[in-house]
């Protein structure tokens, strides 16, 4: 399984969890399966469409989910996933 890194203002939602497992051979598997575990998430990282919210920013093994291919990007069993939350201020 996937290691998961969830953002620290969002670990409610996960039991207050900031690292654990998850399976999934894609990406957008591994998000399913972790709404299925906590599905108070769904609202937070999709919108109406089913499609990743803009402000959610996912990396495998420290490379953008952009830069390999995208929601479909294959997972190993010891793949490290972080999901990161954008941040806007002024």
């Amino acid at each position: 399984m996937a290691i998961v890194r969830f953002p620290a203002l969002m670990k409610f939602y996960v039991d207050n969890q900031s690292e654990f497992s998850v399976t999934g051979s894609t990406v957008k598997e591994l998000l399913d399966n972790l709404v299925v575990r906590y599905p108070t998430l769904k609202t937070h990282l999709f919108d109406s469409n089913g499609s990743l919210r803009r402000y959610f920013n996912i990396f495998v093994n420290g490379v953008h989910i952009r830069e390999l291919n995208g929601m479909d990007s294959p997972l190993n069993e010891n793949d490290k996933i972080i999901l990161m939350a954008s941040a806007a201020g002024g």
